[in-house]
């Protein structure tokens, strides 16, 4: 997986076998990020890439002292069934 940032805009990828799953995000202000969007193609459904990229935004933005608004309906259920990540979420 990887993380790659281009001014107020990010994402998280996973590359395999010539596909990407990412969540994208927008870094609203130094201690707020946006999520904005998951998508995950049909070739990685049920290998947990969904939920490995929401885990990676999560461990990131407590490392670095940010919140997430969850605009992205995936990431907000993902959030919901994680009570753990409550910090980081607003």
């Amino acid at each position: 997986m990887t993380r790659e940032v281009a001014g107020a805009k990010g994402r998280y990828v996973i590359r395999r076998d010539g596909g990407e799953a990412e969540l994208t995000y927008s870094i609203a202000s130094p201690v707020l990020i946006i999520a904005d969007h998951t998508e995950v193609p049909d070739s990685f459904r049920g290998t947990g890439a969904g939920l490995a990229l929401v885990q990676r935004l999560v461990a990131d933005a407590r490392a670095e002292g940010v919140k997430i608004f969850p605009l992205c309906p995936f990431v907000n259920a993902t959030r919901k069934r994680h009570p753990e990540w409550a910090d980081v979420f607003v």
